[in-house]
């Protein structure tokens, strides 16, 4: 099969082996939002395709026989034009998302990123992990910032500290990272994925007040599944 394979996820990257050494035809494609991403095997594009109806051409010249999304979960807006983009054609389509976090009790889960702005506690000093597109949330909020992201946001708060660095990160880098910063307020999104799951239970262990931006709905109709596993099986079929 020519599959055409979206995102850079760790679980794109997996599939992407998985897929060539069973014999298909794979071309992986990256937004370009990372400056130095980490490349899959096999065949790469990096950039986008023009909305649904340019990914829609896409698919008809490059004769795809399945897509396959495996973005981030917050990327909502590109499994909107994948999903429509195959509908348009008549192609299959897989949408791979990966479990959310386990959501307790005692978090504040708030619906996007200007909710959990809102939500934060004048003051605190928070441990602020949710990538760089959407940092502008934070900066009129009265507390100081540590910032973990892959690439430099363009805006940032004024008081912050920035720390560059990729995942995945050990229950005892973040509970050492916490408590060297004195960060009392962790906002998150519900990523998922084992790569950034400790920040959560170090939160836990020290103490702190954790606010979770929920992740966006999929698109109606699409045939989701949760591991590679399953995606596997599925073009099996």
């Amino acid at each position: 099969m020519r599959i055409l394979l979206l995102g850079g996820t760790s679980e794109a990257r997996e599939l992407a082996t998985r897929l060539a050494e069973s014999g298909h035809e794979v071309v992986s494609s990256l937004a370009g939002r990372v400056s130095s991403p980490e490349l899959p095997d096999g065949d790469v594009r990096v950039g986008g395709f023009g909305g649904p109806d340019g990914l829609a051409a896409y698919l008809l010249e490059e004769k795809v026989d399945a897509l396959v999304d495996a973005t981030h979960p917050f990327a909502e807006h590109i499994s909107a034009n994948a999903h429509a983009a195959a509908t348009q054609t008549g192609t299959r389509h897989l949408l791979l998302r990966r479990p959310g976090f386990p959501l307790l009790p005692e978090y504040a889960v708030v619906p996007d990123v200007h909710a959990a702005a809102e939500a934060i506690e004048p003051g605190s000093t928070v441990f602020l992990t949710i990538g760089r597109q959407q940092v502008a949330a934070f900066v009129h909020v009265d507390a100081k910032f540590v910032i973990r992201a892959i690439d430099p946001p363009s805006v940032l708060p004024p008081h912050h500290v920035l720390l560059l660095e990729r995942g995945p990160f050990s229950l005892e880098d973040e509970i050492e990272l916490i408590q060297r910063h004195g960060a009392d307020t962790l906002v998150t999104k519900d990523s998922g994925g084992a790569a950034t799951a400790a920040k959560l239970e170090a939160a836990a262990q020290l103490g702190l007040s954790v606010i979770v931006v929920a992740r966006p709905g999929v698109p109606e109709g699409a045939a989701v599944v949760e591991t590679v596993e399953q995606v596997m099986h599925e073009l099996a079929g």
